[in-house]
């Protein structure tokens, strides 16, 4: 027999004979009698659905079995909680969730689960895209996981409720007072990114800012097959700095509810984040498919079931009067009728099927936001003062980014730079200077030394309404969070059929041609790990009045259409002021009217050689300008350059039609050959019937410090000679 029903027909047996553990009834009992028997409902339910879950796989009709069996104390979690109160979610709280579901009219939350364990289309959190926990009506964001990914983002989104009532967002979602909750498993609180949600939270309550946020560590003591050392949970967290700790028993819902709701009073008032450690156990192994035998000794899988938290619980409802054991037993096979008949409606629902449908939540659906005119001339002569004169004249592209990000957050209030250095140093390059001086310093935010705290600060504060401009210091750090995008930015509106977003505009300053600050920290040409992430918008401006519009676009598209968008900035690009000779002040722009916008997808043709299209963006474009008068005067070859300007959906379409009547195609792309936008390219020129085409690329290598920082990248001279070889000699 399945262990699960082993566990079922044990509990039957213990409770009617009343073969129950000692109950140990506090003084004063912390809730009522309805409230309790509320909690074991929502118990029996949650382990119902374990049961149903099962049987469904088992039958072909449902997928991905992990269940909450152990952790049904988790309840008594939920009733301390408001149900306002966000709450990212362990994938073992099912209890949880069908506690919260009781606190909302209108909820169903057997058949809703169950839709989603059967992975129909009728879901109402994923529309059948993945059997997860989740509910708009229950400020449940679906968590996917990638162990504690979601950890990040929940300090962020503690954070933003302080931030909220200064900035007063016009989509807020969180109440003024609310408490944001994550919870994990014992295993999880040793990965990376949670470890480094939990010293971000700390670091920032050390410094007395407001962060109601509650850590829930479900603790069962096992990682799949992992043991998690005696205490280990208790000696890491007990004693951190700017971390209250509080611990309960999870197979005691009294003890769970009294020491849940002191936590999260805590918080509420304190404006402190604290962990709540919940000793739980876990039953049925990790998932359907896991053999839990191979691995864990018989007495100690049967000494984990001998403390079943519904035992438990009968128990002590029946020392404290509230429900005799012959009671609690027709509950419980109550909600298993209740259950069954719920199964058998949703295995014959409609899934699935096309990919078309599947897609549909990729991109998030556009929002109403109030119209604006922009910035006043008064509060833009404040916010430039001296600046406003150097306006008539042309300015390298960190000027103008600079520039247009006062514009932007002069003209949206709700707006939010974060990041390294981007304050009182105004970033590494310069680009954020005197931001933090004109909007304050909890618009312009200094932050701690962790990317996936950074990127996660963000993901959260975009949930409560602010749009956020995080700053990645250089491309190769985002490796160290790259997850955060992946994993949680991006998946968000298509895991939750589009009813939650997170829009944001990435800033990273990166790709190559540094010559004197080089390396591969520090110069990395590779965007392949962004261009792979499904509905992420990837721009790359070349010079700085398209940098301005282009990220007035982006700053659109998230606010708008609630996107996520990563804004690449050619770091070599930023000073460049000439582009022939010294001194020539070609590569220099005039600061664009703050309403002027390139759309998405829009590229831009500059020449009119009908010989050779030069395809190319970002440094490429730049050296494809000195390399095309060089073409003209030394072989007669006529180019044009197409500058992609958007690299991620890539604008296909927009790029044949500007090389169209062009016989030959030159593809030059500063990223390495294996992995890089080129590839893409060389596909669409031979899929599009295109006859004559070629590419220069980076080299496959690292990029070196010294005077070989470029020897690896394309140059003006390569391009010149794979133009010649591409498109012949010409005399005139």
């Amino acid at each position: 027999m399945d262990r699960a029903e082993l566990v079922h027909k044990r509990f039957l047996e213990r409770v009617t004979a009343g073969d129950l553990p000692v109950a140990d009834l506090p003084n004063e009992l912390p809730m009522d009698r309805e409230s309790a028997i509320g909690i074991f409902r929502s118990q029996c339910t949650s382990r119902h659905l374990d049961r149903m879950g099962r049987r469904m796989q088992k039958a072909g009709q449902g997928y991905y079995t992990i269940g909450s069996s152990g952790h049904e104390g988790m309840a008594a979690v939920a009733a301390a909680l408001r149900p306002t109160d966000m709450a990212f979610l362990h994938y073992r709280d099912g209890a949880f969730q069908v506690e919260r579901a009781g606190q909302v009219d209108g909820q169903n939350p057997i058949r809703d689960m169950l839709l989603s364990f059967a992975c129909s289309v009728e879901d109402p959190i994923s529309g059948g895209r993945h059997k997860v926990l989740g509910s708009k009506a229950l400020s449940i964001p679906p968590q996917t996981s990638t162990i504690a990914s979601h950890l990040p983002k929940a300090v962020g989104a503690a954070y933003s409720v302080g931030l909220a009532k200064r900035l007063r967002p016009e989509h807020a979602a969180l109440p003024q007072d609310s408490v944001v909750m994550c919870s994990f498993g014992d295993a999880s609180a040793n990965h990376s990114t949670a470890q480094g949600a939990f010293n971000a939270a700390a670091w920032t309550a050390y410094q007395s800012v407001p962060l109601p946020l509650m850590f829930v560590c479900e603790d069962n003591g096992i990682g799949i097959s992992v043991r998690t050392p005696t205490d280990w949970i208790t000696a890491n967290f007990s004693n951190r700095a700017g971390l209250a700790y509080f611990a309960c028993n999870g197979l005691d819902i009294f003890d769970t509810y009294a020491t849940a709701l002191e936590a999260a009073e805590f918080a509420r008032t304190r404006r402190q984040p604290v962990f709540l450690h919940v000793k739980t156990v876990r039953l049925f192994g990790h998932a359907g498919s896991d053999v839990e035998a191979a691995y864990r000794p018989k007495s100690e899988i049967e000494q984990a079931e001998d403390n079943d938290p519904l035992v438990h619980t009968a128990s002590l409802l029946s020392a404290a009067g509230f429900l005799a054991p012959d009671d609690a037993v027709d509950i419980y096979k109550g909600i298993e009728t209740a259950c069954e008949a719920e199964m058998e409606f949703a295995v014959d629902r409609p899934r699935l099927k096309a990919a078309g449908d599947v897609m549909a939540s990729l991109v998030p659906p556009k929002r109403i936001c109030k119209p604006t005119n922009g910035p006043s001339e008064a509060a833009r002569e404040r916010a430039f003062g001296g600046d406003l004169r150097a306006l008539e004249q042309p300015q390298p592209m960190a000027r103008l980014i600079n520039w247009a990000l006062t514009d932007l957050m002069l003209e949206h209030g709700e707006i939010v730079l974060a990041g390294e250095d981007v304050g009182a140093k105004g970033g590494v390059y310069g680009v954020t200077q005197k931001l933090m001086e004109r909007f304050g310093r909890h618009r312009v935010i200094d932050t701690l030394l962790d990317e996936q705290s950074i990127l996660g600060l963000s993901i959260g504060m975009a949930h409560n309404g602010i749009l956020p401009i995080p700053e990645i210091q250089f491309l190769a750090y985002l490796h160290n969070a790259e997850d955060q995008l992946r994993g949680e930015a991006a998946t968000l509106s298509f895991f939750s059929d589009g009813q939650y977003t997170n829009p944001m505009v990435v800033r990273i300053a990166g790709l190559g041609y540094q010559k004197g600050f080089g390396g591969h920290f520090h110069n990395d040409n590779s965007l392949a790990v962004l261009r792979d992430i499904p509905g992420l918008i990837v721009a790359c401006p070349s010079n700085g009045a398209d940098a301005a519009m282009m990220l007035r676009e982006c700053v659109r598209l998230a606010r708008e259409e609630q996107r996520v968008c990563v804004f690449v900035e050619p770091i070599a690009l930023y000073p460049m002021r000439d582009l022939h000779g010294e001194k020539d002040g070609l590569w220099m722009r005039h600061y664009p009217a703050p309403d002027k916008r390139i759309p998405l997808g829009e590229v831009a043709v500059e020449g009119h050689g009908d010989h050779l299209a030069i395809v190319t963006y970002g440094n490429g474009c730049y050296l494809a300008h000195q390399a095309v008068e060089r073409l003209v005067e030394a072989h007669g070859i006529e180019a044009r350059i197409v500058d992609m300007r958007w690299l991620a959906p890539l604008p296909g379409e927009a790029i044949l039609e500007a090389a169209a009547d062009c016989p030959h195609v030159l593809i030059v792309d500063e990223c390495r050959r294996t992995g890089s936008q080129s590839e893409a390219l060389m596909a669409l020129m031979a899929e599009a019937g295109v006859e004559s085409f070629a590419r220069v690329t980076a080299e496959d290598s690292f990029i070196a410090t010294g005077p070989a920082y470029a020897a690896t990248l394309p140059s003006a001279a390569g391009i010149v000679e794979a133009a010649v070889k591409l498109a012949g000699k010409r005399t005139g």
